[in-house]
């Protein structure tokens, strides 16, 4: 942020203001500009007696019949806007196999509370007060968006953006859509067991797609799946063109309790998680334990700079320093 000053006043540059005197006419006077100023002219004796002559007023109208006063004119009502319809999704619910989901070590929707499940509850409950804090501030479909990246590959992205969702999917005024964001490497739909077809980039190259016709619904409720679409060579060039804000704004139009989480490539591997970034409220970037640098962490943080909340999440500690960890209570028989 530049620094801003008061541009100094010349020292001597003109008399002391006269009380009376108006910020105009003072600023005239500071910088020497009273000569191109009009003084009013002195009327002569006879012109002042003149002037200080009473005037004569108009005769007062004769009085009016209660018929013949008018009426004054209702005013026209103003029309209120075109009502926002709300984009709803209606895509097949395809069943979300929940032994895969135990296998890959992630929340499993109805079942038992677990430590992972509490850790993402924390870290679900910060951004949805972020996303309700941007809302109030009136930063638009933004305040809903939110971009799940890393630094590199292998850091763990994938698993914390499903296991957010899962998450969020609980909630009981809110519903997610989860979108696969990471063109070259798609995995979401494989981690879920949903089938494959048009999504994201199908949208984006197509004029005539509606990307709310490539959501595919779960049989777990309040959980959506934007599917990553065809693969181009130019994804970058799509995400940067205008019709990225319609497609986006097109998935929370009327919808302001739904969270859209986009599953991003790694900010070091590939650039669409950089264009991505100018169009969310909030980046959560992971942070391996052990294994992310710091200067690479720095690197990805800059490249992400457009979003305008970036915060950090560390993934895969071994250890807790207080140690208090979660899970324990909810197993405890006492």
């Amino acid at each position: 942020m530049t620094e801003q000053s008061k541009i100094p006043v010349p020292e001597g540059s003109g008399p002391p203001p006269r009380s009376g005197e108006s910020l105009i006419e003072r600023a005239a006077g500071q910088f020497g500009l009273n000569s191109f100023i009009a003084r009013p002219a002195l009327l002569p004796p006879e012109a002042r007696a003149l002037a200080k002559a009473p005037v004569a007023r108009p005769a007062a109208p004769a009085p009016q019949s209660a018929e013949s006063v008018a009426q004054p004119a209702t005013p026209a009502p103003v029309a209120a806007g075109p009502a926002v319809t709300p984009v709803e999704f209606h895509g097949v619910r395809h069943p979300v196999d929940r032994e895969h989901l135990r296998e890959q070590g992630l929340i499993v929707p109805e079942g038992a509370v677990t430590a992972l499940l509490e850790e993402f509850r924390i870290i679900k409950r910060q951004i949805l007060v972020q996303a309700a804090d941007l809302r109030r501030q009136k930063a638009g479909a933004i305040a809903q968006r939110v971009l799940i990246g890393s630094p590199l590959p292998g850091e763990g992205k994938t698993y914390c953006a499903l296991n957010l969702a899962l998450s969020i999917a609980a909630e009981k005024e809110s519903e997610v859509l989860l979108v696969d964001a990471d063109f070259a490497k798609p995995s979401i739909l494989s981690a879920l067991g949903l089938p494959g077809g048009p999504g994201l980039m199908d949208a984006l190259m197509d004029e005539d797609t509606d990307v709310a016709d490539c959501v595919l619904g779960t049989d777990i409720p309040g959980l959506w799946v934007l599917p990553a679409g065809d693969t181009s060579n130019h994804d970058s060039e799509y995400l940067a063109s205008s019709r990225t804000a319609r497609v986006l704004d097109r998935l929370t139009e009327g919808a302001p309790h739904r969270i859209i989480i986009f599953d991003s490539p790694p900010a070091l591997a590939a650039s669409p998680a950089a264009e991505l970034a100018k169009h969310v409220g909030q980046a959560l970037v992971i942070v391996r334990a052990d294994r992310t640098g710091q200067g690479a962490l720095e690197d990805a943080i800059s490249l992400l700079s457009a979003c305008p909340n970036v915060q950090l999440l560390l993934n895969g500690a071994q250890f807790s320093p207080s140690g208090r960890r979660f899970g324990t209570y909810y197993g405890y028989k006492g």
